[in-house]
């Protein structure tokens, strides 16, 4: 037996194993995003296309997110927040971050996903990234002619700028 790859610390036939498989439905929004990051680790690629909306189906393209799955090495599933998405819940959403290594380099995809039931069941709507915010320097900007706050005595310009 082995862990299940979204990190529940449960065995993968106790947790996203039956969902993937289709002996049991994903009982919560939550449970549904991990089995689909499960799903991306593990090659389950019909499980990510039966998992989605089928009015989300137009523009899926099955060969490409084969191509993702296979081509990168499943790290990390982090869930940030959940709104709703409860058995009684009809609509929710799942913030989260998947850690993948693709080519050697270290990614993150952080999304807001969304999920609604259908007929009782949970599917997934939409996704959209989560961009980083926008940092602000609270010090005064520092002109190249203004001396450099590193405190060398030089000018900015000649110095750290």
């Amino acid at each position: 037996m082995s862990l299940c790859p979204c990190q529940s610390g449960k065995e993968y036939d106790a947790c996203c194993g039956q969902i993937i498989s289709g002996n049991q439905d994903a009982p919560t929004a939550e449970a549904l995003m991990r089995s689909r990051y499960s799903a991306y680790a593990r090659g389950a690629i019909d499980h990510l296309t039966n998992s989605l909306h089928p009015e989300h189906r137009h523009d899926y393209d099955p060969a490409s997110v084969e191509q993702w799955a296979n081509n990168a090495e499943w790290l990390k599933l982090e869930i940030i927040h959940t709104d709703a998405g409860g058995e009684q819940d009809e609509q929710g959403s799942v913030e989260f971050i998947a850690t993948y290594r693709e080519k050697g380099i270290t990614h993150t995809h952080h999304e807001q996903a969304e999920f609604s039931r259908l007929k009782g069941k949970w599917y997934f709507t939409d996704g959209k990234l989560v961009t980083p915010g926008t940092v602000r320097n609270p010090n005064p900007k520092v002109g190249r002619n203004d001396p450099c706050p590193c405190g060398s005595g030089k000018k900015y310009k000649k110095c750290c700028g």
